[in-house]
């Protein structure tokens, strides 16, 4: 039996798969040379291939507009992209190419807005959704926006004393739309029972009435949910969107200005070459459950908005390292080292457990062995030793010794952790100090020219140490 790691992927997944095979015994990312990219730019390095997140926008888009005419919905689709998942210049650039709407979380995502706006990549009409608890300054840029004229953007309630700031800052001559969060329920395995954000269930109905319903100033536009475990095929999922359906047509009977539904996020990206989701079935669910609710209750069906983060970003990115030593601590484990850290470039491995798709970029015909994979500070969680489906890490012998490591025709092991995209660069703090004063990586972005071909480009060298002593203050 063939113990080759090639042999071993292929028996244990479908393999090759979109957006991965091998050419040459390497492996291909999108089409992308990897291997190619390491030899110009070397390791570790950050990747984003830009054409991803278009592919992504648009399969979200098809899915709904599908669902929507197999179930006869009379609304519209609003799909936005949530900027907290990553704010580069270049993402947003080309997320707003493919005619969707943003989600914002602080008072400097609306000035990044602005600046939008003035380099005429967005105009006043676009929809901007404005979440999170609101601090004085996030509802001042809000209310200074809404008073500058951006008609469509929505701040959702968090709490009910973020009302007040609005009706203080805003000088609008026109009735301006808002939306409430509504806390969402969490599963009984979550760590507590009510999401921390929104209002709770029981009281957005009386707070409407009270609060909303006969103001001249307000017009309650839309209902807000998310969960935190995403949208999943369970039971706790349908019987909370039930419920804020429910919620929602009881309240659109008294609220002619209530005609949207906001789902959330939560879609799920490509962790293993064993992942497996249903997206056409789940969407058309979702929809289908909603104007099922909305016929019982005899009300209009809502416009439907969905705040993809991750989805639209996370399977646009990867990180590559090379392996530069190995050790066997005892009889069993052997370690092998990279050339960077998890705690500092992909903080969600070391904070939440999360798998992501790891896959050697070369010595794909090399026998494997299970491995654990450590990175470079001395923090002992800062490790990768279990996959999402296999509860192991394997990969080729890196057959690296004393000897090996310092001839110059010897090729090092390069892994890849693939579909990396989104939050990890936000979590880590880009260009900031790092745990040990590890190096941030140099991050290198690959798009199509006008002809189609693929070119690559740096966005950022790899951090110096020039740039952290400054900060420190040396």
């Amino acid at each position: 039996m063939s113990n080759k790691y090639e042999e071993l992927v292929k028996q244990t997944f479908d393999f090759p798969q979109k957006g991965f095979k091998l050419k040459k015994n390497e492996l291909q990312f999108n089409g992308i040379d990897i291997k190619g990219l390491i030899d110009k730019y070397g390791t570790p390095l950050k990747l984003t291939y830009l054409p991803k997140i278009g592919e992504q926008i648009n399969i979200a888009k098809n899915l709904f507009e599908k669902a929507f005419k197999k179930n006869k919905y009379d609304g519209k689709y609003f799909y936005c992209y949530c900027t907290k998942s990553s704010h580069f210049s270049f993402i947003i650039n080309e997320v707003l190419k493919h005619d969707v709407h943003i989600e914002t979380s602080h008072a400097y995502d609306l000035v990044i807005i602005k600046k939008l706006y003035a380099k005429k990549k967005i105009n006043k009409g676009i929809h901007i959704v404005c979440n999170g608890y609101k601090t004085d300054k996030y509802t001042r840029n809000i209310a200074s926006l809404i008073n500058n004229g951006f008609r469509n953007i929505l701040p959702v309630l968090d709490n009910k004393v973020e009302l007040q700031d609005y009706q203080k800052r805003i000088k609008a001559d026109h009735p301006v739309n808002i939306g409430i969060r509504i806390a969402a329920d969490e599963e009984p395995t979550f760590d507590f029972y009510t999401s921390r954000l929104g209002i709770r269930k029981k009281d957005v109905r009386d707070f409407y009435e009270t609060k909303i319903r006969e103001s001249k100033k307000f017009n309650l536009k839309m209902l807000h949910f998310f969960m935190n475990k995403g949208i999943k095929d369970d039971f706790y999922y349908w019987k909370e969107l039930q419920s804020i359906v429910s919620l929602w047509c009881d309240i659109k009977k008294t609220c002619p200005t209530l005609d949207s539904l906001n789902i959330g996020g939560g879609f799920p990206i490509m962790d293993s070459l064993a992942f497996k989701y249903d997206y056409n079935y789940m969407v058309n669910e979702i929809v289908a459950t909603i104007k099922k609710i909305c016929k019982k209750n005899k009300v209009d069906v809502p416009n439907i908005y969905t705040e993809f983060g991750s989805f639209t970003v996370g399977e646009s990115g990867a990180t590559i390292y090379s392996v530069i030593g190995e050790k066997k601590q005892n009889d069993k484990e052997t370690w092998y080292m990279i050339d960077s850290s998890f705690i500092t470039t992909l903080p969600d491995i070391w904070g939440m457990g999360e798998k992501f798709l790891m896959l050697p970029i070369n010595k794909w015909k090399e026998e494997c062995h299970e491995v654990h994979l450590g990175g470079l500070t001395c923090d002992s969680q800062d490790f990768y030793t279990k996959e999402e489906y296999i509860n192991a890490v394997y990969l080729p012998k890196a057959n690296l010794t004393g000897q090996t490591k310092y001839n110059k025709d010897y090729e090092p092991l390069y892994i890849g952790f693939f579909h990396t995209g989104a939050y990890q660069d936000q979590l880590s703090g880009y260009g900031g100090i790092k745990h040990c004063l590890i190096p941030a990586p140099k991050h290198i972005i690959v798009e199509k020219d006008k002809d189609g071909k693929l070119k690559d480009w740096q966005y950022a060298k790899e951090q110096n140490a020039q740039s952290m002593l400054k900060i420190l203050g040396y």
